[in-house]
């Protein structure tokens, strides 16, 4: 602990600027899993580029998590790796519109409203992402599935899809270790409605984690000189996520940058199975 608290007075601090024109300051301090050291972000760009798909967690409604995302996909790209973005904010039906929106063919009036058809959450939150990506080029992919699928497999089960909504997802089953168990109880706590029970729930959970890894393996067995930088929910970016589901198809090398949440995971509790790194101090009180 005193490694750490000394570490904390020698910190890079990013001051940006929020759509809303407000300055906030974004630190670099990061935890890494392994040996608890603190470093920053620049100290570990090169491993980054080392990986298929670096997932940064986030809590949805936090504005300096997607500060931190961004930064992440402007380091990578600042350094020459081919990056694109992958999304859990947007189904993969809606890839033509991500696509226009790249090559600039869609103002950003137009491109809000199909934003709001994906995601319900204010745009500002996502904005600065979405415009670093059109300024440089960057492909945004799609890699969510449409809510009427996971809400049928958490009332009905796995079972009761169909060929084609089942897709080229591998078939899930909720066979889960404690930590995983526990985080889908409550989840089912925070949703409980409508006769779900914890076995479906848990195949809706790994269905919508199966799925976003096969949407974000096949762009990259297309374009394998990429890394994708995947923005998603921390439950879905947690290595027993999204990266579990990858390491059972295709196997790619990946990295996890997750938020520090105190009381959740924090730097007393997070492990190498959780994430690679902890982002420190980026949570308002």
């Amino acid at each position: 602990m005193n490694r750490l608290a000394g570490a904390f007075f020698v910190t890079a601090l990013l001051v940006l600027a929020s759509p809303s024109g407000v300055r906030t300051s974004l630190t670099e301090r990061l935890l890494r899993a392994s040996d608890h050291t603190v470093v920053s972000l620049p100290d570990i760009v090169r491993d980054l580029m080392q990986a298929k798909l670096v997932f940064v967690g986030e809590l949805h409604d936090q504005g300096l998590h997607h500060r931190a995302q961004l930064e992440v996909i402007r380091r990578l790209w600042e350094s020459g790796t081919p990056v694109a973005v992958g999304l859990e904010m947007f189904r993969r039906d809606s890839q033509a519109y991500l696509d226009q929106w790249v090559r600039g063919e869609l103002s950003e009036e137009a491109f809000r409203e199909i934003y709001l058809d994906n995601w319900n959450l204010p745009w500002n939150l996502y904005r600065d992402i979405f415009l670093f990506a059109r300024e440089h080029q960057i492909s945004m992919i799609g890699l969510n599935v449409p809510s009427e699928i996971t809400r049928q497999i958490a009332l009905e089960g796995f079972s009761s899809l169909t060929p084609e909504q089942l897709g080229d997802v591998p078939p899930v089953s909720c066979a889960v270790d404690d930590a995983y168990a526990g985080f889908i109880r409550r989840s089912l706590g925070m949703h409980a409605h409508g006769g779900m029970t914890f076995t479906r729930f848990c195949e809706a959970q790994l269905f919508w984690d199966a799925a976003m890894a096969s949407n974000a393996t096949r762009f990259l067995k297309e374009h394998p000189q990429v890394t994708m930088v995947v923005l998603a929910g921390n439950g879905h970016a947690w290595k027993r996520g999204i990266p579990a589901q990858v390491t059972r198809g295709a196997p790619l090398p990946f990295r996890v940058i997750l938020p520090e949440i105190p009381g959740r995971l924090d730097r007393q509790t997070v492990r190498v199975d959780d994430a690679d790194y902890l982002w420190l101090g980026i949570t308002p009180d």
